[in-house]
């Protein structure tokens, strides 16, 4: 009994949370807005409820927003925001664009979307953005990350000079992939999706990790504000832009950098004790290592080097995505307060035997949770 009744205060207590996570989220959407427009914008209330046909829905007689509670409960959170926002839509054009008489979905709604930056299309029966990006799919486009996966299968081998070129051929293949679409201006879709997990505060060897991607692997980053359900209030997340391919590709590589960087400092830190500082000396000194490894392959092959040197060009159409997404951003640094270099360039050391492999899956992100007290 007493476990059953500690069950229901748990999922009270996640809900409760997720309620005012939606209500932070709401106030931080505005801000897009001109003030003008933001005045005229009331909060609502916040509601979940079990639904079958729909992912959410705004009740003007109520004043609510309300949330179907299998999306809040089984996706992360990024997926659960494009539907808020897609409901803060709903909210603005009958508040602010007075568009009651239109259907549902009409001119005034998807003006409302564009000014909040919000997903018409995140209603009914759309796939939440996890299942968007990170489905399995026939679409001729995976093709591409079938060769990768490929490759970085053959980067499993036990000999280093064949795991190497292996993946090296699969970073040739990416940088030929992308350096066609920019030579050619290929018309294409962009998406956005967070990696890791919101946070108040981040290790500083996420922002190299982010730095890596953005060199590397044809994706624009971005730390966004968002809700940190454990601390019960707003924080920020890495968010990366790019194609559905690319940010496939970089959510991985960042997965596997992280899970890397864990087993290698396991290793290292075996009976020394060192504190979490170290581990960020570390840590920076394995994505480093990496980057200069990266850096070397492009020098010494010639092909890599070309199509490298063609795609540093700007993407003017995802910088034109960026841009509108969010414009109004500021730039920020991190330093060391302190750093142990011996253990920077003993990161630095393993970070250059560094090899991707096993290639890109399905992706199985985390749900939203309360840790265990």
């Amino acid at each position: 009994m007493k476990t059953l009744h500690r069950k229901i205060f748990v999922q009270e207590e996640l809900e409760r949370r997720i309620l005012h996570g939606l209500a932070c989220e709401w106030e931080a959407a505005l801000w897009v807005l001109s003030s003008a427009h933001r005045a005229r914008m009331k909060k609502p209330l916040f509601s979940l409820k079990s639904m079958k046909s729909k992912w959410g829905y705004w009740s003007e007689e109520k004043h609510e927003i309300c949330l179907n509670r299998k999306l809040v409960l089984n996706y992360p959170w990024d997926s659960v925001r494009e539907v808020l926002l897609h409901e803060v839509a709903h909210q603005f054009s009958e508040t602010v664009f007075d568009a009651r008489n239109e259907p549902p979905h009409g001119p005034k709604f998807k003006e409302a979307c564009h000014l909040l930056r919000a997903n018409p299309k995140a209603s009914g029966r759309y796939r939440p953005l996890l299942e968007l990006i990170f489905h399995d799919s026939a679409d001729t486009k995976d093709k591409i990350l079938l060769r990768i996966k490929k490759l970085m299968a053959l980067a499993e081998s036990r000999n280093h000079h064949e795991a190497e070129s292996a993946m090296a051929k699969a970073h040739e293949f990416i940088a030929k992939y992308n350096v066609d679409l920019l030579s050619h201006e290929t018309k294409r879709d962009f998406v956005s999706v967070f990696v890791g997990t919101p946070a108040l505060r981040h290790p500083r060897e996420a922002y190299h990790l982010a730095r890596l991607l953005e060199d590397f692997y044809f994706v624009q980053g971005l730390w966004v504000s968002a809700y940190v359900i454990e601390k019960n209030k707003m924080g920020r997340v890495l968010e990366i832009s790019g194609t559905i391919q690319n940010i496939k590709i970089a959510d991985y590589i960042f997965d596997f950098v992280r899970n890397f960087i864990q087993t290698e400092w396991d290793k290292y830190n075996a009976g020394k004790g060192l504190n979490r500082y170290r581990k960020t000396d570390f840590a920076v000194g394995i994505i480093e290592g990496f980057r200069s490894k990266l850096t070397s392959q492009i020098k010494t092959n010639k092909k890599i080097r070309e199509d490298f040197s063609l795609i540093r060009i700007e993407d003017r159409m995802l910088t034109k995505y960026v841009a509108y997404r969010y414009p109004h951003t500021k730039s920020f640094t991190r330093n060391a307060s302190s750093q142990d270099d011996r253990i920077l360039n003993a990161g630095m050391g393993v970070g250059r035997k560094l090899v991707i492999s096993k290639g890109i899956t399905s992706k199985k992100r985390s749900k939203l949770f309360l840790p265990e007290r």
